[in-house]
């Protein structure tokens, strides 16, 4: 079998895997959710006055600490959001997979597994002959 339709067909394998449908729901979950978007338009928003005002020689210091602490509170609140929180848990958890797949793989080719190998198996998730 060539090489490309093996790969393909471990992504088709891989779509299945518990924990990228994990990540397709968390990822369609922080697109849809409107809190989280409106916190996040806010958020670039405050970016944006930031860096023009930053540059104009009449802006008062504190205008431009109040936009960074409006700054700070929308990163705050958007990274403390459970719809957030999930989705970073479940890219967590598809990375790990990953390099898991791809020790693995480096391993049949070598022999050897990767030097990021903990020399825990429970870490990598299979592939490891320790």
């Amino acid at each position: 079998m060539e090489i490309f339709a093996l790969a393909a067909q471990l992504g088709q394998e891989l779509k299945k895997d518990e924990r990228l449908v994990r990540m397709a729901k968390a990822k369609e979950a922080y697109e849809t959710d409107g809190e989280l978007r409106t916190l996040m338009r806010e958020y670039q928003v405050q970016q944006i006055a930031l860096e023009k005002t930053a540059g104009q020689k009449d802006v008062e210091a504190r205008f431009l600490e109040m936009i960074q602490d409006r700054i700070n509170q929308l990163y705050d609140q958007i990274v403390a959001h459970p719809v957030y929180v999930e989705l970073e848990a479940a890219q967590e958890e598809v990375n790990a997979l990953m390099n898991a797949v791809n020790n693995t793989i480096t391993f049949e080719i070598t022999g050897e597994m990767p030097s990021s190998c903990t020399h825990d198996c429970s870490t990598c998730g299979g592939g490891c002959s320790h």
